[in-house]
Order: structure tokens, then sequence, then C-alpha cells
């Protein structure tokens, strides 16, 4: 069963291109000048649906579905989707933000971030001073500061300047370096690359922030950083998604399984890898992770009412061959995730694929 694990957590992060870490050491601020890029978001290219690989789902303020995809950046208004960037960026995209402003921000893998007001683009690399043009991961804080996780450290842009922190002073990764490399198969010295690469950014209650990278999990207190420990002092290698609850806990995901923390101890849910967590607005934690039945991925809620519980009530909503990413619980109620090919929606009953009939390239 640990083997199945490892081959799972090693597939995802092969498809995947991650993110991030940071540490005091290494701590620099770049300001950003008026002069960076802009784009227009002309002859946009409205289809079925996107056929590709779908990281992120998100809904706006208005109600359009975002989906950071493979193809680029995907607005559903109801009717149709529409490729926002097609004309902007070539780039596969991981994940999207709307700020308390209304606008919005997308993380791509290779062209860095793309900062949208509705009418055009301005695109941050690592000339305005971000980390790593390799970015996967966006989360305000209750500041309003924008955090980016990219593969060569965390990025914190204030809206005016960048500060860039890293856990280790290791070099860049090398492409050729442990791109296939399991933790669980190979473990990582503090110095490796990996510790830089952030998956997942998250506020805690108290202030904190946590950071899931591909090595370990760290909380940053504003001053340094201290390694996350499971009750058997072992440190959560590869998390995958980190949310904070209604009730102020914390959730990780990754090659541990399934945990909460509640401000004093860890309980474990789940010991398979879970790539994704969400809660719903009754407070169901919705998991993408490795079935509990087979080798395939699955779609499975775990009851509110029960989490108090040993053995919580887990329902599995949909099993698949392929990876399942992002989940969003939309206004109407109906779950989206998305997948390798595209992105489904739950109503509760049965599951919509939007895959394209007529082969659309995004």
């Amino acid at each position: 069963m640990k083997n199945k694990t490892m081959n799972y957590a090693a597939m995802y992060m092969v498809l995947l291109v991650f993110v991030f870490y940071t540490s005091c050491k290494g701590q620099d601020k770049t300001n950003v000048t008026k002069d960076s890029i802009y784009s227009d978001a002309n002859s946009l290219i409205t289809f079925k649906s996107p056929n590709r690989m779908v990281r992120t789902a998100k809904q706006d303020r208005n109600g359009n579905i975002w989906l950071a995809s493979a193809g680029g950046i995907i607005r559903y208004d109801g009717k149709s989707f529409t490729n926002i960037t097609n004309k902007v960026s070539s780039a596969r995209f991981f994940s999207v933000l709307e700020d308390r402003k209304g606008n919005f921000w997308f993380a791509s893998v290779g062209s860095g971030v793309y900062f949208y007001d509705g009418k055009s683009f301005r695109n941050f690399t690592t000339k305005e001073g971000l980390a790593n043009d390799r970015v996967t991961n966006i989360y305000e804080d209750k500041s309003g500061n924008i955090w980016f996780g990219t593969e060569g450290g965390a990025s914190r842009y204030d809206g005016k300047s960048f500060r860039n922190f890293k856990m280790s002073d290791a070099s860049l990764s090398n492409r050729n370096d442990s791109t296939h490399q399991s933790v669980d198969q190979n473990g990582l010295p503090k110095d490796h690359w990996m510790h830089n690469d952030v998956n997942a950014i998250i506020e805690d209650k108290t202030g904190k922030l946590w950071f899931g990278t591909r090595g370990n999990t760290y909380i940053y207190d504003g001053k340094t950083f201290s390694p996350v420990t499971n009750k058997e002092g072992k440190p959560f290698a590869n998390v995958r998604s980190i949310i904070k609850d209604k009730k102020g806990n914390i959730w990780l995901g990754g090659n541990d399984g399934l945990w909460r923390y509640d401000g004093r101890t860890f309980t474990n849910f789940n010991k398979k890898f879970v790539g994704y967590i969400y809660e719903d607005k009754k407070g169901n934690i919705w998991t993408s992770s490795e079935s509990a039945k087979d080798k395939k991925w699955a779609l499975s809620r775990y009851d509110e009412k029960s989490l108090s519980s040993k053995k919580p009530i887990v329902t599995e909503i949909k099993s698949n061959d392929i990876m399942l990413f992002g989940i969003l619980e939309a206004k109407d109620g109906s779950i989206w995730f998305g997948s390798l090919m595209g992105v489904y929606r739950y109503d509760g009953k049965t599951i919509t694929d939007f895959k394209s009939i007529e082969g659309d390239n995004c």
C-alpha cells in the first residue's frame, strides 16, 4: 500500500510543476517599475469546454467560474467558456486569485504572474522581482499582500514591490535533478532545492503563515521558519494543499495523507496521498486523493457532523483513472473539480463532464 502511495506521489510531482519555499536568510526586496508590460485582451476565443488539464477552479463575486488550465485561463459565464489569455500567453496556468479589489491574478509555469483588471494584463516576472517564473500558487493575506509560491521561493507583493523568501540557500533546481524523485523514496537533505518549491500557502488564525513545499512544511511567524511535525515528530513532506476551515483548524494534504490541526494536536483522517482539500458551506471536507477502494483517483466528501468521530463518514463521489485537482463549491451548491482532461460539475446527483465533443484544443 505504501508503494502505491509513493507511485501516485511521484506521478503527481511529474505532472504538476511546483512551487516555493522561504527563509529569513534569503530575503530580498525589489521595487516594481511602472513600465511593466501590458497587453490587451483582444480576440477572445469562446468554445464548448476545456479538454486539457484544469488545475484550479474559482468563482468570482459576479458568479463567473474561472479555470486555470494547461490551455490558458478559462472563464465560464454559465453558458459558454472563454479563453481569457489566448492572445497573451501560451504558458500553462496553475492558479487563479480574485483579490479584495476585484482584480485577478494568474499563476503560470514559465511566464511568471499575470495581473488582470478586466481590461488589460500586466506581466510580472523575475525582471520585476518575482523569485521565479515558475509559479503555481497565489494567496492573499489579511493585510492585502499577495503571496506567490514559486519553484525558487515565495514572493510577497505589497502593491509596490516584491520581497522574496527562501527556506534553503540551495541553488535553483536542475531539471535532471529529482524531477521524478519521490520524497518518500529518497528523503531530502536540509539544503535541498525542493524546500524552496512551494505548493501551498495559508495564514492561520494567529497570523502565522504556513508553507507546504515539495520538501517539508513550515510555519513562518514573521521572523523565522519552523518545521511542522506530526504527533510522532515526523515532518510533513510534500504537502500539496493547506486550508483553514471555518473553525480555524488547519488541514494538510500530501504524501502523509489528510491531517487536521486544531491548535494543539494533529489528527489523521487518511494515510493515502491527498492532492487537494476544500471545505464547503456546510463544513464538509472534500479531497482529491487516491481511492480507498482501488488504484484510481477519487473525489471524496468527509461529513462535517462525523469529523469529531474516530471513523468519519466518507463518501466517494467519483472514481477516476486520471488525476483530479482543484475543487470548488459554486454559489448554486454544485461542486466543480478539475482533471487531466478537463473539468466536471457535480450537482448532488449527477456528474457533468464538460469535455468538448468538437475537439477544442483549450
